[in-house]
């Protein structure tokens, strides 16, 4: 499933992309006519969005109850174990250094018993649609100088250039191939025109080990726009063209918003101790001791406490010494990668429950944009991490005390 956004990250319209069947940016080759020193034409990148480390710790968000800091497990940017190879959370497609591209050449129609027998030939790809129990067509496909295939999916074979495994919201992700995941091995196939302007195309499966893919019906072709969401029926991946990420902040820009926020000394309105966005050099650790908090109800920002538990409205439960307004009380993070963000606004709001930090037009944003759960159902979920968006607005505006010197 293709959806688009609205024009700042893509137009609303909705193709199925369902089919039966089981880096920062990764480099997949040089520019064709790339000198030494040049940059490789770019056709666009594919994120995934939020995911959390399957067996790792939970936030107190995720996990629905506050009784300390906690180690933070969301991968905000990159996976639990580095980016690895095909295995990655952020993939860049660049031109080819020779066109991989297959276009349409000849259509079979066949006997659907010896639909197998037709397909021996390894060498030549092609996709079979069953049209009824006695009936299929078979395309065969020949080489297309004029395009690129990348291929997205859940196997590790060598044909497939993207390695994606499920996400949850808030909640985990397979590292590896498992018997349980909703997402096909060969999930879909994109192809990208190598002449301006570029154009990228997503279509239903991908081709296996012997060259060929089979569908229930004839699968639609969808131009890919900036801000395009690709649901892999167990992800979902966002596709950013290279437009679209000139308008994304970038990591320096996003270090130099957190050392601004720092400097401004934001304090605790209770405890009076300087609060500081931790930086994101440091990995996944526990909060520290200057970590700010959030009452994602008011969005009061404190520092780490362990008064105003509220147990009998739930486990998570805390009351706001300022405003006495009862919710989650969570830590704050700032939210790290850059292609999911819409401005290089400063870090003012925050996604309720979990915590992840970014500017108001990103928050709005993803607020407001019903991500797919399961093969029927949306729900706005933080890009960050996943987790599904609670209360009015799903982010919250912080409130900062500053110095009082």
């Amino acid at each position: 499933m293709v959806l688009e956004g609205n024009p700042d990250v893509g137009s609303p319209r909705t193709s199925d992309l369902q089919h039966p069947g089981s880096q920062g940016s990764c480099i997949l080759s040089s520019g064709e006519d790339v000198q030494p020193g040049e940059e490789p034409i770019k056709y666009g990148e594919l994120i995934v969005l939020g995911c959390c480390e399957e067996g790792g710790e939970e936030t107190e968000a995720q996990r629905g109850e506050v009784t300390g800091p906690r180690a933070h497990s969301c991968y905000n940017g990159c996976l639990s174990s580095g980016d690895k190879g095909r295995r990655r959370s952020r993939l860049a497609l660049n031109r080819r250094p020779h066109a991989n591209g297959v276009k349409p050449d000849v259509m079979h129609h066949i006997s659907t018993p010896l639909i197998s027998k037709a397909l021996s030939n390894r060498g030549q790809h092609s996709i079979s649609y069953t049209l009824s129990r006695s009936h299929s067509v078979i395309v065969e496909y020949t080489h297309d100088s004029d395009t690129d295939m990348f291929q997205i999916g859940r196997s590790t074979e060598n044909m497939i250039d993207f390695v994606v495994t499920d996400t949850s919201p808030g909640g985990g992700v397979a590292e590896g191939p498992s018997p349980q995941s909703t997402i096909s091995r060969y999930a879909c196939r994109i192809l990208c025109d190598r002449r301006p302007p570029y154009t990228a195309r997503i279509y239903a499966a991908g081709f296996d080990a012997s060259s060929n893919i089979f569908l229930g019906v004839e699968n639609e072709s969808n131009v890919l726009q900036d801000g395009s969401l690709i649901d892999l029926c167990g992800a979902t991946l966002l596709w950013r063209t290279p437009a679209g990420l000139l308008r994304a902040p970038t990591l320096k820009q996003l270090e130099a918003q957190r050392q601004e926020a720092n400097a401004a000394r934001p304090q605790c309105p209770v405890g009076l101790s300087t609060l500081a966005f931790p930086s994101p050099a440091r990995g996944r650790t526990a909060p520290d001791k200057q970590q700010p908090w959030v009452y994602v109800r008011c969005g009061h920002v404190h520092g780490y406490h362990g008064w105003g538990c509220r147990r009998e409205r739930g486990p998570q439960e805390r009351e706001c010494p300022l405003c006495r307004l009862v919710g989650p009380y969570v830590p704050l993070w700032l939210g790290q990668e850059a292609g999911l963000c819409l401005d290089p606004g400063p870090p003012s709001h925050a996604f309720a429950p979990c915590g992840h930090v970014c500017s108001e037009k990103t928050a709005r944003y993803w607020a407001q944009t019903p991500l797919p759960h399961g093969t029927h159902a949306f729900h706005a979920a933080c890009p960050f991490c996943g987790a599904w968006l609670t209360g009015e607005h799903g982010c919250v505006r912080l409130i900062f005390q500053g110095p009082l010197d």
